[in-house]
């Protein structure tokens, strides 16, 4: 159930703060007044806490045959309560299915299916929320889910690529470190043993493995909990607003990896807008919610103001190419579809192109891995083996 956080006077005079669970703002506000509250301010709040510990999240994919199947269901001309009633019976998701139970209630109990939507933003988000009020004012709901559903097909297409180009280094990355420490835990242990009842002087590029073998099997836990120390400042910094804009500045400049990011937000941005405009939802509203499904603080800011620009009445254009992350290529198509009246064509268009630079470049990023890993691994083998064969050469010679 929605939250809402107030401030308000109660009858003794005190002013509290609060958070009240309720449908809507004005079931909300009735509340409040049933106990004698002077409101002084309310809005939406999301809840927070260790309710949302282990709730499910929507999987992409049961969102794509939800769609598609209610998408073909209003085409046939089944009504909407009727619809939603057969896809509750369908689903199988644990997050979606509890969601739809409540969105029917709502829309037979009078509610329209955008407003009972918006009840569920972990469900369905606020690009669904809002194609779907612009499908209901222009009575073309079937067109809008059919066209919300290749969205969605595309964006688990692009997602599952991505998923399958990195499968294999990172699998061969984890299997390394499993290799790496069965032999410090418990090959060199054996080996030190042999040399040191020998009596073998040992040089000092043994003693250094050595040396880290006896620091991995005493104080194992000290790296794993400077790793999870390291893990949570990284996440408390980036949960400040500075650090979060630091960080996700990072991610753009990085090498490689940032030119991706951008790649990949820039394609989001652009099929996003292009998506929603094509709809019918206004411009204005359509970069405030492309502004907050691209998940970068810095990229956001940019659209912020590129959203005060337009009210000032500049181009669209012309803020994104001033803030130099949005590429020359990207800024001309847009300022050619204002010119033209096609913007939300070339904004697919544009999608598209990214879309496949994306998969490129991470072809190349993970065929610039893969020898990168095997030139790793051979370096610590390299580096064990002669730390090992450096003295069995010595005793064979004492030996001789």
């Amino acid at each position: 159930m929605p939250q809402f956080a107030y401030t308000a006077i109660n009858p003794a005079g005190r002013k509290i703060k609060a958070v009240l669970e309720a449908d809507s703002e004005a079931l909300a506000l009735s509340k409040l007044r049933e106990q004698s509250m002077q409101i002084v301010e309310i809005k939406a709040a999301r809840s927070r806490g260790p309710l949302m510990i282990g709730k499910p999240k929507v999987k992409l994919k049961a969102l794509v045959v939800f769609s598609r199947q209610f998408a073909t269901m209003i085409d046939a001309g089944i009504p909407i309560l009727r619809c939603l009633e057969i896809l509750t019976n369908q689903t199988r998701d644990p997050a979606l299915k509890p969601a739809l139970e409540a969105i029917g209630e709502d829309v037979k109990s009078g509610l329209a299916l955008n407003e009972a939507l918006s009840k569920h933003p972990d469900v369905f988000n606020k690009l669904y929320v809002n194609m779907i009020r612009a499908a209901e004012l222009g009575g073309i709901l079937d067109i809008i889910l059919d066209r919300l559903s290749g969205f969605l097909e595309y964006e688990a297409e692009v997602r599952a690529k991505i998923k399958g180009a990195m499968t294999y280094p990172v699998l061969v990355l984890a299997f390394s470190q499993v290799v790496i420490f069965v032999l410090f835990s418990f090959v060199l242990p054996k080996f030190k043993e042999i040399f040191n009842g020998m009596e073998v002087d040992m040089p000092a590029v043994t003693s250094a493995l050595f040396a880290m073998g006896d620091f991995m099997q005493k104080y194992w836990w000290s790296i794993l909990i400077m790793l999870g120390l390291a893990y949570g400042g990284i996440r408390l910094y980036g949960n400040t607003k500075n650090g979060r804009r630091k960080l996700d500045m990072f991610k753009l400049k990085f090498p490689v990896v940032g030119e991706l990011t951008l790649q990949m937000s820039v394609a989001r941005f652009c099929r996003t807008f292009g998506t929603l405009i094509h709809s019918g939802v206004p411009m204005m509203r359509s970069l405030e919610i492309v502004g907050e499904t691209l998940n970068n603080v810095v990229l956001t800011e940019t659209i912020d103001e590129t959203r005060a620009s337009i009210r000032e009445g500049n181009k669209l254009s012309a803020p994104l190419a001033s803030s130099g992350l949005f590429p020359t290529m990207v800024t001309h198509m847009i300022d050619v579809g204002e010119e033209s009246g096609r913007l939300s064509e070339m904004l697919v268009k544009v999608g598209d192109f990214y879309d496949q630079e994306v998969e490129t470049t991470i072809k190349g990023l993970t065929s610039m891995i893969e020898p990168l890993l095997i030139i790793f691994l051979g370096f610590v083998v390299g580096f064990i083996a002669i730390s090992i064969m450096v003295p069995i050469f010595k005793l064979v010679n004492a030996v001789n």
